[in-house]
C-alpha cells in the first residue's frame, strides 16, 4: 500500500504552489484501497505500507532537480509547523494499518530504494506483489518496475491507484502493461486461483491498437 497519506487530503496550497493538481478520484480510490485491505486481511495476505517522508539529510539527499523545483517556489509555500508536517505524513485514517501490518518509511519514489522491503518480502516467502495506492505514475510505477527487477510477479490494482489527472493515470498503467505487469481491478487480482495472465494473453497489451494496425499495414516486407 503506497503512500496513502494525509497530505493528499488537505487544501493548504502546497500542491497548488508546486504545480500539482488534486488527485483524480481521490475519495473513490481511498475507498477501494480500504476495501482491498479488508479483503486481503480476511485472506491472511501480509500487508506492507510505505510512508513517504523527507530524508533526515534534507536537501543533501534530495534529487537535485526536485530540490531545485522546491527552491524556486519556496517563497510561495505556506509555513507549516512541525506538527502539521508530521500529520501530513501519516497514513489516512480510512486505510489505517491494522495490528500485524508493516509500515516502512521511504524517501524515494520506489519502495525498494534504501528500505528493507525486499528482505522482508523474501522472509515472508512472497512471490506475487499486488500494488495499490498513490501516485500511479510516480511511486506506484517506480515500485512496480523495481519489483520486476527483483524478480517478483507484479500486479497493480487499477481501481485502487490514482494520480493528478486521468491522462497520467492511464498512460502510466499502459507503460506498466507493456512491461508484463498485470493491471486489473483488485477483486479480479485477489480472486482465488487468479491466473494473472492478461499481460501475455491480451493482444496489444498496453499499446494503441490503431497505431499497431497502422504500422503493420505500412511496414515494408
Amino acid at each position: 500500500m503506497i503512500d496513502v497519506q494525509n497530505g493528499y487530503l488537505v487544501d493548504d496550497r502546497v500542491r497548488d504552489v508546486l504545480g500539482w493538481p488534486p488527485i483524480w478520484r481521490l475519495d473513490e480510490v481511498v475507498g477501494e484501497c480500504s476495501d482491498l485491505l479488508a479483503a486481503a486481511r480476511a485472506c491472511g495476505i501480509p500487508i506492507v505500507y510505505s510512508r513517504a517522508i523527507t530524508s533526515p539529510a534534507g536537501a543533501l539527499a534530495a534529487n537535485p532537480r526536485a530540490a531545485r523545483h522546491q527552491l524556486s517556489r519556496a517563497a510561495r509555500l505556506p509555513e507549516l509547523t512541525a506538527a502539521q508536517r508530521e500529520w501530513r505524513s501519516q497514513i489516512i485514517e480510512t486505510v489505517t494499518p491494522a495490528p500485524g501490518d508493516l509500515v516502512l518509511k521511504k524517501t524515494r519514489p520506489s519502495f525498494f530504494t534504501y528500505t528493507e522491503l525486499d528482505p522482508i518480502l523474501r522472509s515472508l516467502g512472497a512471490q506475487r506483489l499486488l500494488i495499490a495506492g498513490l501516485q500511479t505514475n510516480v511511486c506506484v510505477e517506480a515500485t512496480a518496475r523495481a519489483a520486476l527487477d527483483h524478480n517478483y510477479e507484479v500486479a497493480v490494482a487499477e481501481d485502487a491507484v490514482s494520480t493528478d489527472g486521468p491522462d497520467l493515470h492511464h498512460s502510466a498503467l499502459n507503460s506498466m502493461r507493456v512491461l508484463y505487469i498485470e493491471v486489473a481491478p483488485w477483486r479480479e487480482l485477489l480472486a482465488e486461483d487468479a491466473p494473472w495472465d492478461r499481460a501475455f494473453t491480451t493482444a496489444n497489451y498496453g499499446r494503441d491498437p490503431a497505431y499497431w494496425d497502422e504500422t503493420s499495414t505500412t511496414a515494408s516486407p
